[in-house]
């Protein structure tokens, strides 16, 4: 499995200034395509990154992202987050564009930026423009460009308020329709992809930290897939359902964080995405034949 590309790493392969505290959680930045991008053809390898990227871009591309696969014959927008596998393969040796880096938390306490349909599905994700599309969004990227660089006191509330344009009036253009990525198991595509996303959720490092996706319908969401035929190709390929292994993987969050931290059972509970303490005990207790707080005294695997 691909390891995250965080913050430092993307800005290294980009030959561009890393920020200055890599675990800036409130982190935002635009990036010119032309003044960082080394030109060349590159083989398609997908991964996953910490943060999310809206993208203007110019010039032949190929994008592979989560299962699609789109051709780019000359503009696009581009949405990604950080939950789904996703590569840009360049084609054309003339590239340009605009490249905006945003953490989640960027975002904290003005809206939940996650749950746009251009961050949810790869069908709504890439956005194909023709010329005066291209410069009228060009014009947006510039006009954030511009205040990044400048003095102004509330700048970040500003460029919220200008990332928020950009994508709401992405949402009214029609996406791009992209088709599935050449395999030779559509099933075992789809499970490699659900696991990616369950994986990617642990370890849970902090007690604020909690998993976002917790139900079959939360991970059909992401992958652009009915949730019969997740569970139809994840009980094909590994011989359990969706909830299954989903349980499963939380299980065994929950045992590694009772034995390994002093969190209180609310905590850990609540990391897990359970609402109520009571109703992790009965989930760990009907799994583990014990409780939590039996499990943790007596180190029992």
């Amino acid at each position: 499995m691909d390891k995250i590309v965080r913050l430092n790493t993307f800005y290294k392969s980009l030959s561009a200034d890393a920020p200055a505290d890599e675990a800036e959680i409130r982190h935002f930045n635009i990036i010119r395509v032309e003044d960082t991008l080394l030109h060349r053809n590159v083989t398609v390898k997908y991964s996953r990154r910490s943060f999310f990227k809206v993208s203007i871009i110019r010039g032949r591309s190929n994008i592979h992202y989560a299962d699609q696969f789109f051709e780019i014959t000359d503009y696009a927008l581009v949405f990604t987050n950080p939950l789904i596998p996703f590569h840009w393969e360049i084609i054309g040796q003339e590239q340009e564009g605009l490249v905006c880096i945003f953490t989640e938390d960027f975002f904290n306490q003005f809206g939940n930026i996650a749950g746009y349909p251009v961050f949810q599905r790869p069908d709504a994700a890439i956005v194909p423009l023709n010329a005066d599309h291209y410069a009228r969004f060009k014009q947006l990227f510039e006009k954030a460009y511009t205040e990044l660089a400048g003095n102004y006191a509330y700048k970040y509330d500003l460029l919220r308020g200008r990332l928020l344009e950009i994508v709401h009036e992405a949402q009214k253009l029609q996406p791009a329709l992209g088709t599935p990525t050449t395999a030779s198991n559509a099933s075992e595509r789809i499970t490699s992809l659900f696991m990616e996303l369950l994986d990617r959720q642990f370890p849970i490092e902090m007690s604020n930290q909690t998993i976002k996706l917790k139900t079959p319908t939360d991970f059909s969401i992401q992958l652009n897939v009915h949730v019969n035929h997740l569970n139809k190709a994840l009980k094909e390929v590994t011989g359990y359902t969706t909830s299954q292994l989903i349980q499963e993987r939380i299980l065994k969050e929950a045992r590694v964080l009772l034995k390994s931290t002093q969190w209180t059972i609310n905590e850990i509970a609540w990391s897990l995405g359970f609402e109520e303490a009571n109703h992790f005990s009965a989930f760990f207790k009907s799994r583990s034949k014990v409780t939590p707080k039996h499990f943790r005294l007596n180190s029992i695997d």
